[in-house]
């Protein structure tokens, strides 16, 4: 189980690697201007979202590798509640994807300013997975 563990941190600590430098990687998108610059930060996003996707991707398996091997936790209020904000979070990732796919076309439709506000959100999820991970206080 602590190997399971282990490596589950280790791909969380990937993702959220990737959640953090990716929508600023869209603010600097959205202020350039010059068209080499536009196109250095479309491959840096496909890139960086490629490598979070896999830390995602393990992230998750190594979660229900635990959940698998000890099903009990399953019955603790906590779980639930990380479970939802670990939803909330694949489905920034997927809303990342939107944006970096917009992003790629040209076809951006927010301010820099937008996705300033938009680089919090997985700041606010960390700190309540981690304190209900660390805590479990239902």
């Amino acid at each position: 189980m602590l190997w399971l563990k282990a490596f589950h941190i280790i791909f969380v600590v990937t993702w959220f690697a990737g959640l953090f430098y990716l929508p600023r990687l869209f603010i600097y998108h959205a202020e350039a201007t010059d068209a080499p610059s536009i196109e250095r930060f479309k491959v840096m996003e496909r890139r960086l979202f490629a490598i979070m996707t896999i830390g995602a991707t393990l992230a998750a398996t190594f979660g229900i590798s635990m959940l698998i091997v000890a099903p009990v936790m399953l019955k603790l209020g906590w779980i639930h509640a990380k479970l939802t904000l670990v939803a909330l979070l694949i489905g920034y990732h997927l809303w990342c994807y939107q944006l970096m796919k917009a992003l790629a076309a040209n076809a951006n439709r927010h301010s820099s300013r937008w996705y300033r506000i938009f680089n919090e959100v997985p700041a606010l999820l960390l700190i309540s997975i981690v304190l209900l991970a660390v805590l479990k206080p239902f």
